[in-house]
């Protein structure tokens, strides 16, 4: 077998074929057993001929989903996971602009797709008779194909146009970052790891990788805990959880209700967080209810797989002292660019851009976004190197730690979710037509996407939410309506987003 991810599954199935793997509520799965129905999958996937395909999974996070993931990597293709929430309009969306040769559904699932494509072919997975014998010819001669540049998934993300990016990560850059967090944090497989992240997160295929890496048992959190978050601290105190991956906005809530004085977490040894700013009052409320663990933030935009720099906390930090990324992982390196594209200096604000093995190869049937956003590095005349610019604005301060800013555009990270504002901007007002003008700000502080609008009608804001989320998930639809006989205009004479955006956060 060549260097794919699937080298070092093989690996964990031969030294662990009894171990627990994942843990789904009242399910539980072994190694061996996942790895037999992962390739039982595969062959049938195989029998389609394709290699270096996408192939969606419309599923729930489940053990289901993780078995498709997996066999579809045994096939030679390309996994793309959808989110069962996101409005059919978006995946109708999503579908023809990636163009998958086949989808992975449950019967609960499949009347949906059919809607969307009826000509799509579908594998409904709960239908599916695991009984059958796989072909090991088959998958080999599949992944005798693959070699670690390949792509490994598609992961969507939103865009300016109201179409999402697929971004594509190739087998080489998890191999990288699984192999760096190992190394770095001393993973043993000994560790069971509460996923809460969503299947389109781009930390569930980090856990499912630090799973078929090393072996450490998949706790599969509902992501509707994070409604509930006493149910959550409750079950990963039950199942000994001592490894999560979360984004900061479940966390800050549990430091709001003071939960972790309620409910003792003691197995609980590492806490990563990342996806959006964590406010450092809340996170030193953690740090200071769990002695025991070591937390680490974590930075990185979906196109430098997973993250690409990381902050260990171990000094102290004031309330108002924001938390650092810290510093480049392994095989990355960061450049700070002003608008000229020369190397800022300390306490200096620039661009973040990134090079190294961590790159994604750019957007799935999207040369221009791609060419646009994945550039030469300006530092370098001599050869071809490609780097990717964030858009994310940094500084390095006196002990040399890059700290995170803000945008230069309108892109934000929002529940964990990276969302073009200028999408949700452009729905409204061209695609849905329910405001003649109108303008999308975020408010940091109360994390709220703000909509500001002049409307020529009297339609209710419940009606233009209803209307919204028809078309986006929950998390990118405004909580925050504002109504205006006029939009404040710059000399210009285009609409003032700077003063609307200082509006929201001086409120």
């Amino acid at each position: 077998m060549k260097n794919n991810i699937l080298k070092f599954f093989s690996d964990t199935v031969l030294n662990a074929p009894s171990k627990v793997a994942v843990i789904d509520g009242d399910n539980k799965i072994t190694f061996e057993e996942l790895d037999l129905r992962a390739k039982i999958l595969a062959t049938s996937i195989t029998k389609s001929n394709n290699i270096n395909e996408p192939i969606a999974v419309f599923l729930p996070k489940s053990i289901e989903t993780i078995i498709t993931d997996i066999a579809i990597t045994y096939s030679g293709n390309i996994y793309m996971n959808l989110d069962i929430k996101t409005p059919s309009i978006r995946i109708g969306k999503i579908l023809d602009r990636i163009k998958p040769k086949l989808i992975v559904t449950n019967t609960n699932f499949a009347s949906l797709i059919r809607a969307i494509d009826i000509t799509l072919p579908l594998i409904i997975i709960d239908e599916f008779d695991f009984e059958q014998s796989y072909s090991i010819d088959l998958i080999s001669d599949k992944l005798n194909q693959i070699i670690d540049t390949d792509p490994l998934c598609i992961i969507n993300t939103s865009g300016s146009t109201g179409t999402p990016k697929g971004v594509v990560l190739n087998h080489r850059s998890y191999i990288d970052y699984t192999n760096w967090a190992i190394n770095t944090f001393g993973f043993n497989g000994t560790e069971k790891l509460g996923v809460l992240s969503p299947t389109i997160f781009d930390h569930f295929n980090f856990e499912i990788c630090l799973m078929m890496f090393k072996g450490n048992t998949l706790v599969l959190l509902d992501n509707n805990m994070a409604s509930f978050p006493i149910k959550l601290l409750e079950h990963i105190s039950a199942e000994k959880v001592n490894f999560i991956f979360w984004v900061p906005s479940i966390m800050v809530n549990i430091a709001n209700m003071d939960l972790l004085t309620k409910i003792k977490l003691p197995s609980l040894k590492m806490v990563w967080f990342a996806g959006e700013v964590f406010p450092t009052k809340q996170f030193n409320y953690w740090r200071n209810n769990l002695p025991q663990s070591t937390f680490v933030n974590l930075y990185g935009p979906i196109e430098t797989t997973v993250d690409c720099t990381y902050y260990v906390v171990e000094r102290n930090l004031s309330d108002d002292e924001p938390i650092p990324i810290g510093y480049p992982c392994r095989n990355t390196d960061v450049l700070v660019l002003n608008k000229e594209n020369k190397q800022v200096g300390t306490n200096e604000d620039g661009e973040l851009c990134v090079r190294g093995s961590s790159l994604a190869m750019g957007y799935y049937n999207n040369v221009d976004k791609t060419s646009a956003s994945f550039t030469q590095n300006p530092l370098n005349s001599s050869y071809p190197e490609i780097i990717y610019r964030t858009g994310d604005i940094v500084f390095k301060n006196e002990f040399g730690e890059l700290v995170f800013k803000g945008r230069i555009d309108s892109l934000i990270k929002h529940m964990g979710y990276r969302i073009e504002l200028g999408e949700i901007e452009h729905v409204i007002i061209n695609t849905l037509k329910l405001v003649k003008n109108g303008c999308i700000v975020y408010n940091n502080s109360k994390k709220a996407i703000t909509l500001f609008y002049e409307s020529q009608n009297d339609i209710l804001v419940a009606e233009m939410k209803k209307k919204i989320g028809k078309v986006f998930p929950r998390y990118m639809v405004p909580t925050v309506f504002h109504r205006m006989e006029n939009m404040p205009r710059n000399t210009n004479g285009k609409i003032d987003r700077l003063k609307l955006r200082n509006q929201v956060n001086n409120d």
